[in-house]
């Protein structure tokens, strides 16, 4: 047995979509990882260079965000 889940309507044009949880969703996911990315860069940090994530503002930030995106697009959730 198949299980749908559709429990939103998609949006049909632009005003829906910026209103809809379909982009306010991921896009906070992607900016509260983004600045707890820049957090542990910030307080834990790699001092030495040598740590790929953490020696550089940027890409903890970037790595941050990703991982906010894929929490809040998470295709493990249940209905």
């Amino acid at each position: 047995m198949s299980k749908t889940c559709e429990t939103q309507v998609k949006p049909k044009n632009f005003n829906e979509l910026i209103r809809s949880s379909y982009f306010w969703k991921p896009v906070s996911g992607v900016l509260i990882g983004g600045t707890l990315g820049f957090l542990y860069y910030y307080f834990v940090g790699c001092n030495s260079g040598s740590c790929a994530i953490t020696s550089s503002p940027i890409s903890s930030i970037i790595a941050g965000g990703v991982l906010g995106l894929f929490i809040t697009n998470s295709p493990c959730r249940t209905c």
